[in-house]
Formats: structure tokens, sequence, C-alpha cells
């Protein structure tokens, strides 16, 4: 694993009294990371999110971090509580492996953001627990929970700021790694242009999206298109935990536990037992809800630089 520093420690900054709002100001097709409390639902705009990669937050009185690397295109919340403390996580700088390494300010210790692993320090060799979460479109968000809340815009600064400067105000309409996330080549140096790491596996692009589940010692990566080309529809099982996982017409990927129903998607529409489910949230026309499984959104290649190339899953 190749561990760099690439600039200085929370020169990204964290959002660490996150404050929310009924509606967003951003456009119906952003992307969000949406976490369900028992109370309401919280949005995270990825459209933010790029410029803090965390915020750490209390969801139903849990404490929660909600992550995201842009290189790696990766979505994850975490529990901050870990060995009998809460912990409050901030951006080192690091790259490992092209995806971001966090840090803990009660400790220090260095934490891989798409694995949870912690890389060095007090908690070297832990893994951070995974809270069930979910990426989809603003406005799918809002349909689902309309009494939900969206994070407000934070007042950060800009990353390009040094040390003793007067920080610049974040232009939170701009859209930094767009060149990046449409180009061919992945990791950092293609994010600046100096070329791409190489890739070797035929049959997925790098930056294919990819759902990560984990259970006990398994892990199995679930690539949106072949979901897609499965019918919308797949199932597997994971560390004996049985998982079925839809891809929607959004182009976003999800994964429940599977309840063992006959689910047949026509149209876009999924039905199983006698009713019409929202691969999206998990909801069925009668009022019932499939239980979200804690997983990991991310491209192919940082899901296989965390779990090798026979990690994702297959048709064939």
């Amino acid at each position: 694993m190749n561990v760099r520093q690439v600039i200085p420690r929370d020169a990204i900054p964290s959002v660490d009294d996150p404050e929310f709002r009924a509606e967003y100001p951003g456009a119906a097709d952003d992307r969000v990371v949406a976490v369900e409390g028992a109370d309401r639902a919280r949005a995270y705009p990825v459209r933010y999110l790029q410029f803090h990669e965390v915020v750490n937050d209390s969801l139903d009185g849990e404490p929660v971090a909600v992550t995201w690397c842009p290189l790696c295109g990766s979505a994850v919340v975490y529990d901050r509580r870990h060995g009998g403390r809460t912990l409050e996580f901030g951006v080192s700088g690091k790259l490992a492996d092209d995806d971001l390494v966090l840090y803990d300010r009660e400790t220090g210790s260095e934490w891989k953001q798409s694995s949870g692993e912690c890389l060095a320090g007090r908690f070297a060799g832990d893994t951070l627990s995974v809270r069930p979460a979910s990426v989809l479109p603003w406005r799918r968000f809002r349909d689902a929970h309309p009494d939900g809340v969206v994070l407000r815009q934070p007042g950060g600064e800009s990353e390009a700021a040094s040390e003793g400067d007067t920080p610049a105000p974040i232009d939170y309409g701009a859209s930094p790694y767009r060149e990046y996330f449409e180009s061919d080549g992945f990791g950092l140096a293609a994010h600046r242009g100096d070329g791409s790491r190489e890739w070797d596996c035929a049959d997925l692009d790098p930056k294919t999206v990819v759902l990560g589940v984990e259970c006990g010692d398994e892990a199995l990566g679930f690539p949106l298109p072949r979901v897609r080309d499965a019918g919308g529809v797949v199932r597997a099982t994971v560390g004996g935990r049985d998982a079925v996982v839809f891809a929607t017409d959004d182009a976003g990927i999800h994964g429940y536990a599977d309840p063992g129903y006959a689910f047949a998607v026509t149209d876009g529409e999924v039905a199983a037992d006698g009713t019409v489910w929202d691969p999206a949230t998990g909801r069925a026309a009668d009022g019932r809800a499939l239980e979200r499984l804690p997983t990991r959104r991310l491209f192919a290649f940082a899901w296989r630089d965390d779990h090798g190339p026979d990690a994702f899953y297959r048709t064939d």
C-alpha cells in the first residue's frame, strides 16, 4: 500500500458542526448521501462533500461520520464510536492507494476511508463499523423523505489556502472533479493530468460504480453494469448473510437483506409479494420496508485495491 502526504493536514476542512434545512438550493439531480434515522432522514450533498470529505454528525444520539473520497467515488458512513471513545475525524492530507486517509483528533490514528481500516496509530489494525446509507439524487430523497432534512451549505474554507493565508471562500457551484469523472484515467495522477495507474481488468472500467457488501471475513462488490445486465436485481450470500441488490434507472445501486421474495423488474417497477417496491428506498406501497445493509459505494479500482480482483460479483 502506497501512503503519501499530498497536502497539509486539515487543508481540506471537515464539517464538525453541521446544520440542516428543509430545502436544498442545488439541482434536483445532484447526488446526496442519505442516512435514515428513527425520526427523519438526512441528506449530505456530494456537491458539499467534495470540498470537505467528512461530516462529523450525530443521528438519533449516535455519532456518525459521513465520508466521501472524490478520487475513489467512495461514499461510506461510519459509526464514530470505537475502542470506548467517540472519535472526531479530519482529513489527514494523505492518500493510501489514491484513497482518502482520515485521522481521528483523539488519538491521531489514521484510517483508510474506503475500507475503514486503521493504518497507523493507537488503533492500528482495527476497522470502523459501517452504517447503512445510500447515494441517490436529491429529487429521489425528497420524494421518499418529505420530512427529511439536508445539510446546509457549510461555511468552510478553501483547501487551496496555505497556512497563514486568508482562506478563500469555497465556490460550491464549481465541479473540481468533473473532468476527472469524465476521463478514462483514475487516481491522483489522472486528476492532475499526469497520467494514470495501470488497469488489467478487461471486463470492468476502473471507475465502474460498485456496491461493496462485507460480512465477517467475506466481501463481495456488485458492479452496477452487471446488476443492470442481470435485469436490475441479483442475489448473493456474503459471509452467511443473504443479500439482494437492485440497480435503478438513475445509475443507483442499493443493497438489502434478502427477504426471499421473488422480485420481478418490469418497466422500472419492482414487484414482489403482492405489492410494488421502490428499489432506491426499499419501501413497499403497502408500508413495509426492506432492511438496508451497511454498504460502501465506490469505484471498482478502490474496491479492488482493498479486496483484490476476485471480490467482484459475476453472473457467469
